[in-house]
């Protein structure tokens, strides 16, 4: 098409008048090129049209309107940048686009905030909706349990049971196989001669407070706190820590399981280990056992019985020989009588040299008081009924 044929046609266009003037034939050729500027018109304002969805949809992330429907399980793993994240929304078919999510966290500081773990969210979410959800700890898929220092297993399967809706009864079959569930080798073993029951598991069951996945079995749960266990004694270094003691890791654990038990303050927990440890190694001390009301009642307990204070502790009870906790089983307890937490641990891996062979509690915030001889430990319990402890 000419520049005359254009320029014909925006005339015509213009002025309707002035190519009634033109020749007859003329007409037909200002016509078609009527025709022609109108589609190539029309072919650009198409093609204009498919080229701005392009753009847009380019710079603008596809991403969903509503707020989603139904429910799917993510999972955010340690590491995972907002891409990661995203791409995991994506493939869920929780968002529309990775990159509709990546530009929410991009416009939320807090999106800096979402902690790693198994999250309840919808399908087809507006990325933004998505995030806020990953931001708000209650759609955390889990179950979330805190083990307390000083409780017994028999405790802790109760607590787990309440959390998860696993039944105690599968919480005590899994917890038969220690080793299955994670604990190793070398705790089973003992330097001074006794045997450790592999099927025991009190003692690994280390206090914190866990989330568990809400289609965990009861083994699996039990496993997650053996993980932690290991973890925490691997940064105490305990199985070397308690080595300067000549005894074994097991051992050790049993001492920091009882100081757990019999010391209030933190600061008594290594010099009550040490007791015990001079009680059950030295044989400096009279029938080298413990007689701990603790142990005496862990075994009444376990027993399905209740626990007794010092004052109402039988004689019969104190030194049953059916129970294998009693007063009169020398060296250190046959096993852990708690869970010990990290203080308790320490503890007995740092417990200071002392010739103590007794403590017992003085007031009412818990302070100790120690003693060489049998006296000075009667001493202290003068001191402790003064003071209103109800040992006398």
């Amino acid at each position: 098409m000419s520049d005359d044929d254009l320029d014909l046609a925006f005339e015509g266009a213009e002025d309707r008048g002035r190519w009634k003037h033109r020749k007859k034939e003329g007409g037909g050729r200002t016509l078609m090129a009527l025709t022609l500027v109108l589609l190539l018109l029309g072919g650009l304002a198409g093609a204009g049209y498919v080229g701005y969805g392009k753009v847009k949809g380019f710079f603008s992330a596809a991403d969903y309107a509503g707020p989603g429907t139904g429910e799917v399980a993510v999972e955010v793993a340690s590491g995972n940048t907002a891409t990661d994240i995203a791409n995991t929304l994506y493939k869920a078919g929780v968002v529309k686009s990775a990159a509709a999510f990546v530009e929410a966290a991009k416009d939320n500081p807090k999106s800096k905030d979402v902690q790693v773990g198994s999250y309840l969210l919808k399908k087809e979410m507006k990325a933004a909706d998505a995030l806020s959800m990953l931001l708000d700890l209650k759609n955390k898929n889990v179950n979330k349990v805190t083990i307390p220092e000083g409780i017994i297993s028999l405790q802790i399967f109760d607590r787990l049971s309440k959390a998860t809706g696993i039944p105690v009864a599968d919480f005590k079959t899994a917890a038969k196989s220690p080793a299955k569930l994670g604990v190793p080798a070398l705790w089973f073993k003992r330097r001074d001669g006794k045997k450790v029951n592999p099927t025991d598991i009190e003692g690994f069951l280390y206090p914190a407070t866990y989330e568990f996945p809400k289609d965990a079995k009861a083994a699996d749960v039990l496993k997650i706190i053996i993980e932690h266990f290991n973890a925490e004694m691997e940064k105490l270094d305990f199985v070397n820590q308690s080595a300067k003691f000549q005894i074994s890791p097991y051992e050790a654990l049993v001492a920091a399981s009882i100081a757990q038990v019999e010391a209030l303050l933190p600061q008594d927990m290594g010099p009550v280990a040490r007791v015990l440890y001079n009680r059950a190694y030295t044989g400096n001390f009279p029938c080298s056992c413990l007689q701990l009301d603790s142990t005496v009642n862990y075994w009444l307990r376990i027993s399905g019985k209740d626990a007794k204070s010092s004052e109402k502790l039988l004689t019969t009870e104190l030194h049953d020989p059916k129970n294998p906790y009693n007063y009169d089983v020398k060296g250190m307890a046959i096993g852990p009588i708690s869970s010990p937490g990290e203080v308790a641990l320490k503890g007995a891996i740092t417990a200071p040299k002392s010739d103590y062979y007794f403590f017992v509690t003085v007031d009412q915030k818990g302070a100790m008081a120690y003693g060489k001889t049998n006296a000075e430990h009667e001493a202290n319990i003068q001191k402790a009924c003064k003071n209103g402890i109800p040992i006398c």
